[in-house]
């Protein structure tokens, strides 16, 4: 085999470790993501309320399933992660919070209200 068949095109996934930087950026896309598709979930929820009672009562099944809360679980974690990660770059936008220290602490953060949040809510709801 050829010297330059042998060696990498480029630099990938596997050879770097995962960084909380890395990480909470990936993150923040695949929520974006995540909340683009949510909007079917909630669209259905406004088409079951103007067509009636047993088309909302089949979305309150579906949405109490197992599947159903799982998703809803999922939805909510990904809007305040979201959401949090959004402020984070905003306060980057004025300028502060760029060492790698603060970006590190403030991912942290982030990560934590997220799942704090999430939890608290998931709470309150199934009440």
């Amino acid at each position: 085999m050829s010297q330059k068949n042998a060696r990498p095109l480029s630099p990938h996934i596997t050879v770097y470790r995962p960084q909380i930087t890395s990480v909470m950026s990936i993150l923040h896309r695949i929520t974006g993501c995540g909340l683009a598709l949510s909007l079917v979930f909630f669209v259905w929820f406004i088409i079951a309320l103007a067509m009636g009672e047993s088309s909302y009562n089949l979305f309150i099944y579906c949405s109490t399933t197992l599947l159903g809360k799982l998703v809803v679980f999922m939805i909510v974690f990904a809007l305040f992660y979201h959401m949090f990660n959004g402020i984070r770059h905003l306060v980057w936008d004025t300028g502060y919070g760029y060492n790698i220290q603060n970006v590190k602490k403030s991912g942290i953060i982030v990560a934590i209200l997220a799942v704090v949040a999430t939890i608290i809510t998931s709470v309150m709801i199934a009440v």
